[in-house]
């Protein structure tokens, strides 16, 4: 067991080493204590990144309570570790159940915590199935991933969001870099890892234009495959044939396909219609957050045997001898096989998920909706990075802003945004 805690403590402490916003911000909210007397309960990949954003919010004031997002992303030994920090309460295992999934959810918000920090929403519809006298008075919280935020934005538009929540994933320092740089990167290290095969002059499938399929085909380029993606979107199927990735049907794609990315956040991408002509040798996996994209009930039953083909890899045999592969259980590959994300990344995503709390912490109470993260803290976390790089930029001067018609808290006029 000690062994096991001394390889956490060293991950932790490698992560710490290399995430200096979050270092600039321990300082600042030890001192502040910002989060003093409120409990904080968090789902998260636990992993050694999400540990120092747990110790930072025990620096910050809070009692925290964590467990993870996912069955396969958790870490034991950085589970271990956390565990023994003060003020932190872990409820996870690495591979637990379904059941035991869901029941590490409720362990953490047992404690009736004020504030939620989730990742995919499972905390929060886990609350909303509780009632009101069980679940106490939370203010407020945030989420950080696309599929996360899309749930509570359905549920903010049926009115039945019951806190107020904001989505950090929309922030522009988050999806912008996290889902693009941070998916694309950690990904194909997931399946690099765990697969040992070469990338270059291969096939690949990209499912979903968002800003992680974007992530994801951008650095399977640069590994030297040629790409394929598949889109729903009309407007983002041209902005990736623009891009200069070929756009198919996935029921064309899979044809030729030596490798297969889903990142939709929708179920059944790839059905038994889809794998009856998958070509041989296709390994599958999945970036999106729920293990729904690839249908693998479909895929067991097209299958005539399948078996463990290496660590987080299965292999399926079709009747007409063709072996398709699965990695992670169709989870999420870049954790579960992986990593997840490089520290850097993570850094910036986190201070945002830190910032937001003590906003949501210090601010006057807000309607039960889903709101976007302040300007202010998206420009700041920003400003620490550039300065963190060493990189200054330009600023308008009065006249310019006059010029532009500029409010204090507006953009230039003309200036388009991403989603």
């Amino acid at each position: 067991m000690e062994d096991l805690k001394s390889r956490g403590r060293s991950k932790i402490d490698w992560a710490s080493r290399h995430m200096p916003l979050l270092e600039r911000l321990r300082d600042e909210l030890k001192s502040e204590q910002p989060l003093a007397g409120h409990r904080v309960a968090m789902s998260i990949h636990l992993e050694a990144k999400t540990a120092c954003l747990a110790i930072l919010l025990r620096d910050a004031g809070a009692e925290v309570w964590v467990t993870g997002s996912n069955p396969l992303s958790t870490q034991d030994d950085v589970a271990a570790a956390l565990a023994e920090h003060e003020g932190v309460v872990v409820h996870a295992r690495h591979g637990v159940s379904e059941t035991e999934y869901t029941e590490h959810l409720r362990q953490v918000l047992a404690p009736k915590p004020d504030l939620i920090l989730d990742d995919g929403g499972d905390l929060v519809q886990l609350l909303h199935e509780m009632n009101e006298s069980d679940m106490g008075e939370v203010l407020g919280g945030c989420e950080e991933t696309t599929t996360g935020v899309a749930r509570l934005a359905q549920r903010a538009r049926q009115g039945a969001l019951r806190f107020p929540m904001f989505a950090v994933n929309d922030a522009r320092m988050k999806h912008l870099f996290d889902n693009r740089y941070g998916t694309g990167q950690s990904t194909w290290d997931g399946i690099m890892r765990s697969t040992n095969l070469l990338v270059a002059g291969k096939q690949v499938v990209v499912a979903g234009y968002g800003w992680c399929g974007r992530g994801i085909a951008l650095r399977a380029r640069g590994l030297g495959a040629r790409v394929t993606v598949t889109e729903i979107d009309p407007v983002k199927a041209v902005e990736a044939w623009m891009d200069g990735f070929l756009v198919a049907p996935m029921r064309e794609a899979i044809r030729e396909a030596d490798f297969l990315v889903t990142a939709t956040g929708v179920n059944d991408i790839v059905t038994r219609e889809d794998l009856r002509v998958a070509k041989d040798g296709l390994v599958m996996s999945n970036a999106g957050h729920f293990n729904v994209e690839i249908n693998l009930n479909h895929l067991a039953e097209v299958a005539t045997q399948q078996r463990d083909a290496r660590h987080g890899i299965v292999e399926y045999t079709l009747a007409d001898g063709r072996r398709l592969y699965v990695l992670a259980e169709g989870r999420l590959v870049n954790l579960a096989l992986g990593d997840g994300h490089p520290v850097e990344i993570m850094d910036i995503s986190f201070a945002l998920q830190a910032l937001t709390l003590c906003h949501v912490a210090g601010g006057a109470s807000l309607p039960a909706d889903l709101y976007p993260v302040p300007r202010e803290i998206d420009d700041r976390v920003a400003r620490m990075k550039l300065e963190d790089l060493g990189t200054s930029i330009d600023q308008l001067t009065e006249a310019q802003r006059r010029y532009a018609g500029l409010a204090d808290d507006a953009e230039p006029a003309g200036k388009e945004e991403c989603e």
